[in-house]
């Protein structure tokens, strides 16, 4: 129900039990209500706001009209049970009867699982997974974004309406079950959510707010969204909110946030969350920021992926040099960026195609929990031509190191869904469009792969998966291993043990480790240690395949991974392998 004083677009229930509809449409000249076999007119106030309130059952269909002509679905729908292009329907929030407090786990105990939902059966495919994914150490879901899309696949970044949970996995009250099982779980559960566009499949907001996005400026997946103007500002912290607060997510994770512009909006985004829902709960946000700036960490936001560290491991695990490698391809710079980023959270290294972007290295005042680290992700898989996982890239072996690293440092650790296990199968580019526009999408990521050497021929492109086929999400699915699977059910052993190390030895610390010093210790392989309150952590890498000295200070060994089981050369570290030092205070 909506709050004492407050006016929020969409439709909501006033405490008299009727709806208030409400749309911002200035360059609108009149609106009607389209609610079941009536039409209300609406009245406008000098913003552009149009309002009207009605009695309306939870689950009455409606649209608005506009100037007589085009009839929309409303951009802050919070249900769309007939999909995008069906009527929007008025969503009764008090429906769902919670079993479990909103969570409280602190950001440094965080082990985050990213998962796309229509490749884990939805909202209650993924619910069933979870007492498996807890039990391995996993403390926190990572929801891909899950706002209404077009048709009934896409991986969530095409969302056209930021209000309604995609059809496509379930209800509402499904999603509010998923959340508050994992609660009872002890897991968190963050949401990503696109702030920097609006999907351009069946995206009608021109026709009545065209103010909403920009005419100087464009993203590089569609207009971006104007938030130089305050109505933009409010739909887009109301939404914040409604996660948070209707759905009690623990968190966001703001994509391509570079794209945010102007900036200063990342900032009254994160104080407006804090100052509404801080002091009620704890609150996780996350950037996705490709220019790496630190800044934003010092207050506002918990955490930032660091493609750095997933770059350079990337390169020292499979040598390939091209798309996001080519910068790291240099002989000896994946492992000094690797180095840096065990150092000081962000690498130095810097794409030379696109020099004009800033690439900070962070300056030692902030703690390096801040930076989310991962040895695969949905962007780093679903953009390779085949959705190739590191499993099926590189052996066995130096999979789960690839891993182990992501996890093993004080760095908040990110796996992508079925990593634990090592699943093999692809997460491919999936959507559901019409065939003209599906053909389109096809001739883009032809081109986009011309320039791979192993796509130097068109009949080479013919292989392609096609984004637009059914089989295409259907092949990206992710099962829970099966007890037959003998490997599987190894490498989830081991990660469960890996993430029992890191509840051990790191979470003490509470994010308050102190870099003392890393270093390139030979060919693809790289040390670097950490001064805890308890003692120092000491790690050793090695993605190739000769010993290296590991010069690790001398300790107790809690972790040994590698092709050797010859422990009389306990200075080396054969490769591939890893080796953890536990030196107590």
């Amino acid at each position: 129900m909506n709050e004492p004083g407050t006016v929020r677009c969409g439709a909501w229930y006033r405490h008299d039990g009727r709806v208030r509809f409400r749309l911002w449409a200035p360059a609108a000249r009149q609106v009607e209500l389209m609610l079941g076999d009536q039409c209300l007119p609406m009245q406008a106030d000098a913003a552009g706001f149009y309002e009207v309130s009605a009695a309306a059952a939870a689950g009455s269909r409606y649209r608005y009209r506009i100037d007589g002509g085009a009839v929309v679905p409303d951009p802050a729908s919070r249900w769309q049970p007939d999909g995008l292009r069906g009527a929007s329907a008025v969503l009764d929030d008090t429906s769902y009867t919670w079993r479990h407090a909103p969570l409280a786990r602190p950001w440094h105990e965080l082990v985050i699982y990213e998962v796309h939902l229509g490749c884990s059966g939805g909202y209650a495919g993924l619910q069933a997974q979870l007492p498996t994914l807890a039990a391995s150490g996993i403390t926190a879901l990572e929801l891909m974004p899950l706002a209404q899309f077009p048709g009934r696949r896409n991986w969530g970044y095409d969302g056209v309406l930021p209000f309604a949970p995609a059809e496509a996995y379930g209800t509402p009250d499904q999603l509010k079950s998923l959340i508050d099982a994992a609660h009872g779980l002890g897991m968190a559960v963050l949401l990503d959510v696109v702030y920097n566009h609006l999907g351009p499949y069946d995206n009608h907001m021109a026709c009545y707010a065209p103010g909403f996005s920009r005419d100087d400026r464009a993203t590089p997946w569609g207009e971006a969204i104007d938030f130089r103007q305050p109505p933009v500002q409010q739909f887009f912290i109301e939404n914040a909110l409604m996660w948070l607060r209707d759905y009690r997510f623990d968190g966001l994770r703001l994509d391509a946030a570079q794209e945010i512009q102007p900036s200063r909006f990342l900032g009254q985004l994160a104080d407006t969350l804090r100052a509404e829902l801080g002091g009620q709960r704890q609150i996780h946000l996350v950037l996705e920021n490709e220019h790496r700036q630190p800044c934003w960490l010092h207050e506002h936001y918990q955490g930032q992926w660091n493609n750095d560290f997933h770059h350079a491991l990337h390169v020292m695990l499979t040598e390939e040099k091209e798309g996001y490698y080519r910068p790291y391809a240099v002989p000896g710079q994946a492992e000094a960026a690797l180095a840096r980023c065990l150092q000081a959270g962000f690498s130095e290294a810097t794409d030379q195609r696109h020099a004009s972007r800033p690439a900070r290295a962070v300056d030692g005042r902030l703690p390096l929990d801040r930076f989310v680290v991962f040895a695969q992700n949905h962007d780093q898989i679903g953009n390779r031509a085949f959705g190739e996982r590191l499993s099926t890239l590189v052996d066995p072996l130096r999979a789960r190191l690839a891993t182990a690293m992501a996890l093993l440092t004080p760095m908040t650790p990110m796996v992508f869904m079925g990593e634990p296990w090592q699943s093999r199968a692809p997460f491919l580019y999936f959507i559901d469009i019409e065939p003209a526009l599906a053909e389109r999408v096809r001739e883009g990521r032809r081109r986009e792969f011309r320039g791979f050497l192993a796509f130097g021929d068109a009949q080479a492109l013919i292989g392609l998966p096609d984004p637009n086929a059914p089989v295409t999400l259907a092949c990206s699915t992710v099962a829970l291993p099966t007890e037959g699977d003998s490997s599987q059910t190894r490498a989830l052993a081991a990660f469960t043990h890996w993430a029992a190390l890191r509840r051990r030895y790191l979470w003490p610390a509470e994010g308050a480790a102190r870099p003392l010093g890393a270093q390139v210790i030979g060919p693809r392989a790289v040390s670097a240690g950490w001064q805890l309150p308890a003692g120092q952590w000491w790690l050793a890498f090695n993605a190739g395949d000769a010993p290296v000295a590991h010069g690790l200070p001398a300790g107790e060994c809690v972790l040994d991974i590698s092709v050797s089981s010859d422990r009389d050369h306990a200075a080396c570290l054969a490769g591939p392998g890893l080796r953890l030092h536990w030196r107590p205070a």
